[in-house]
């Protein structure tokens, strides 16, 4: 077998600086005090004790006294001879190894590279790198046409990357994101939207509520007077509102949130930039029949734009722009809808490749009735899109559910949204 000798970090140091007895030596110019010696020589101890085996020096009265020069050192010859791939002879490298300025490797790396020698290989290792031991072997021709295994790295889950792809392009074309709470009061999810407390959509089938805390807080008593008139009599915009008497004790009924449009509401009373633009991406919840198109609960993405210039057939570029260069749809259209708190009202649908024609949007202008009470002037216009269906379009699923899929072959297949 194979044996390698390495200097150690010692040998080498004093390969570079000289041996410890040499620099001893090299002190002695004249007679020495051993405290003094000991203070300029930091391997003193190692120094003396070799220095006195050589013959070099003795002890005298406390004081080191230079015997002889020596005229070759045989340990620091040795160590330039291995620093440059020499052989020493064997009883100088068992000083040598003693002393711990060098070692020997009984090299395994040899052993395990020496097998190759004469064979063709098709990778190499690192006993043959090591050893050098790679230019006695034949290595295999790489075949570049032939696929390789497929490696999976880690990466966002493709709705959740969908979702933030959505949010990038919003804040790209100038929005501003919205905030509102999971927990929402009926208030904001309806009254602010001057939706009638006695209208059906607001009824257990279409809506949850919330059993503990039942009931929450209401904003200023300004937007609840303001809204309270608005429902009743119609306030200052022109209405005659819904002819009613407004409740309060409704209003501040608790309820997982239902659309992100209350998070519109909430931004237009506490202020707007004019013109501005907003939007939100939140988690809605309703009670509804789960199939490959609905689920109990969904995200919703809602969005406002506050301009004296916008009109409604701007707003409708818009949509179409979110259904074909957000979703890539290739087919849109419009249908007239209504809403309690849009006029004029649309509904956009888009042709899904397998499932036909899904409704993803309802949208409009925000009524008088809405925007005036929570202090706004200015035409505002809004939409909300079931951005599920939107990912079913772009992801290529036919099943809503699969959004939230844990198939591992599915996920790892899914390309990444750039």
């Amino acid at each position: 077998m194979a044996v390698i000798y390495r200097i150690t970090p010692e040998g080498k140091k004093y390969l570079k600086e000289g041996l410890p007895e040499e620099r001893l030596v090299r002190l002695l110019k004249k007679p020495m005090l051993i405290v003094e010696a000991r203070k300029k020589h930091p391997d003193f101890t190692i120094a003396l004790s070799w220095a006195k085996k050589n013959g070099w020096v003795k002890i005298e009265n406390g004081k080191m006294v230079l015997v002889r020069q020596p005229e070759k050192i045989a340990e620091k010859d040795a160590l330039e001879k291995i620093d440059d791939g020499k052989n020493v002879p064997e009883k100088l490298m068992e000083l040598l190894i003693s002393r711990k300025l060098v070692t020997r490797d009984k090299n395994d790396a040899y052993k395990k590279a020496q097998k190759f020698i004469g064979r063709e290989i098709t990778g190499m290792t690192p006993e043959l790198i090591k050893t050098g031991l790679w230019k006695k072997v034949k290595i295999r021709p790489y075949n570049v046409s032939v696929r390789g295994q497929k490696i999976y790295p880690g990466k966002r889950q493709p709705y959740n990357s969908f979702l933030a792809h959505v949010k990038d392009k919003l804040i790209q074309l100038g929005f501003r994101e919205m905030e509102g709470p999971t927990i929402e009061s009926e208030f904001w999810n309806f009254d602010a939207l001057f939706q009638a407390q006695n209208h059906p959509s607001r009824d257990w089938t279409q809506t949850y509520t919330l059993k503990k805390p039942k009931t929450g807080s209401l904003p200023s008593p300004k937007i609840v007077e303001r809204v309270k008139a608005a429902h009743e009599n119609g306030w200052k915009t022109g209405s005659t509102g819904w002819g009613y008497k407004w409740s309060p004790d409704k209003a501040s009924q608790l309820m997982p949130r239902a659309h992100g449009t209350a998070c519109s509401a909430r931004q237009l009373a506490k202020g707007v930039e004019v013109p501005g633009k907003y939007f939100a991406i939140k988690r809605c919840f309703r009670p509804d029949v789960i199939d490959a198109t609905h689920g109990v609960e969904f995200n919703q993405c809602d969005g406002i734009i506050i301009d004296e210039s916008m009109t409604f057939d701007k707003m409708l570029g818009i949509l179409k722009m979110f259904a074909t260069e957000v979703a890539g749809a290739e087919e849109v259209r419009f249908c007239p809808d209504y809403y309690p708190f849009t006029e004029p009202s649309v509904q956009l649908s888009a042709k899904h490749p397998e499932l036909g024609w899904i409704e993803f949007a309802g949208a409009g202008i925000f009524r008088p009735e809405l925007t005036e009470p929570l202090g706004i002037r200015q035409p505002v216009i809004a939409w909300g899109l079931g951005i599920d269906r939107l990912a079913m379009v772009k992801l290529g699923i036919n099943d809503i559910r699969h959004l939230f899929s844990q198939d591992i072959e599915w996920l790892r297949k899914q390309k990444v949204i750039v």
